[in-house]
């Protein structure tokens, strides 16, 4: 079971951080929850509403490292998703650009040795609370460099409403 706050708005071109920030408290310590997101055997809540996983899911949980994994949808839609660790601090925090090499986002072969990249980064903390339980604050953030029009494209999709569909996912896997 796990509480929802969903903060912030769109990710819109006037917005200082171009972001928005989704919170959950997880009855799991952190670093369990910090497991569900990085090892391979935890993470099919993330992409598949049966936590069912039919590809191998790619993890190199190290910055610079990426992992990869099908997202399904639906019987007739799936992608490769992922992302490119840019920190992990083990029951506390993880930060990655969010995407695939051939997938969506589509990530640069090269992502890893970039800077910056045309896709969200995603920023995950973990709080612990009383009683073996933790706040998870996902926060998005557009990269300053995107132009207006590509800022409309990510307002348009709704990634906030993506990201607290699957949050809403992961309390089954701890």
């Amino acid at each position: 079971m796990s509480e929802a706050d969903d903060t912030g708005s769109g990710a819109r071109a006037g917005d200082a951080e171009r972001g928005f920030t989704v919170v959950r408290v997880l009855n799991a310590p952190p670093e369990r929850v910090f497991q569900a997101w990085t090892e391979p055997d935890m993470l099919g809540w993330f992409y598949s509403g049966n936590g069912h996983v039919d590809e191998p899911i790619e993890v190199d949980p190290t910055v610079g490292g990426a992992w990869r994994q099908r997202m399904v949808i639906d019987e007739d839609t799936s992608y490769l998703t992922g992302g490119v660790y840019r920190e992990l601090t083990p029951g506390q925090r993880i930060v990655f650009d969010w995407g695939a090499v051939d997938g969506w986002p589509e990530l640069p072969v090269d992502a890893a040795a970039r800077d910056a990249v045309d896709v969200p980064r995603v920023t995950v903390e973990l709080v612990p609370l009383p009683g073996d339980r933790t706040e998870l604050r996902l926060h998005q953030a557009l990269p300053p460099h995107l132009t207006e029009e590509q800022v409309a494209y990510w307002d348009g999709i709704d990634c906030h409403a993506g990201w607290s569909m699957t949050l809403d996912r992961l309390p089954g896997a701890l």
